[in-house]
């Protein structure tokens, strides 16, 4: 049997991944909760190296760079009055990188992110961060809606073992398959940072 094509191949809409010449960087919740709250994400580690790969990048080439930061519950889950809700330090935005504050694990819904890419001007966004099957996912589906071309780097995002009737389906497995989906449809993907440095 041969190998099966994406629905982008299929539809003749697929594009060659973006580099950070000529993307805008999109980090999605590099916060505290996924490091030392009550998320801690197995593979972490690796992947925030791999995202500090890529922003240290952009950073020398002058490429724009997007922080998106979750605005949790009050003394809960990614507090945004307390440490859990704070950016890790090694990912934290510089004075002048901008910021975008949701809500909700799409980027786009009740913020102005959309109105913040558009005056910076790039149609291709390189996207990392976490959690793979949550604000990733859903904020790269809603770059479809809005005409952007996503770049996915698979080894700089990360997700959670999630628990599935009895059982529990393994992070690795949910972001696998995520990252598949992803792939399908909505965003060109790379294994690692380095395919784009």
């Amino acid at each position: 049997m041969s190998q099966p094509q994406t629905l982008l191949q299929l539809t003749g809409r697929s594009y060659a991944p973006a580099s950070l010449s000529n993307a805008c960087l999109l980090i999605i919740d590099a916060q505290e909760e996924y490091r030392s709250g009550a998320m801690p994400l197995p593979g972490l580690d690796a992947a925030i190296g791999e995202i500090s790969a890529l922003l240290e990048t952009a950073r020398a080439n002058g490429s724009p760079i997007v922080h998106v930061k979750h605005l949790g519950v009050p003394g809960g889950f990614l507090d945004p009055q307390g440490p859990r809700g704070r950016f890790m330090p090694e990912l934290a935005p510089l004075p002048g990188e901008t910021v975008v504050e949701k809500r909700l694990p799409n980027a786009f819904s009740g913020t102005d992110l959309h109105a913040r890419l558009e005056a910076i001007g790039r149609l291709d966004l390189i996207i990392c961060g976490f959690m793979t099957h949550s604000s990733i996912s859903t904020t790269v589906r809603a770059c479809k809606d809005y005409g952007y071309r996503c770049t996915l780097v698979d080894s700089a995002c990360a997700t959670r073992d999630l628990p599935y009737g009895d059982g529990v389906i393994s992070a690795a497995e949910v972001h696998r398959t995520e990252m598949a989906i992803l792939a399908d449809n909505f965003a060109a993907l790379v294994g690692h940072a380095k395919a784009l440095i």
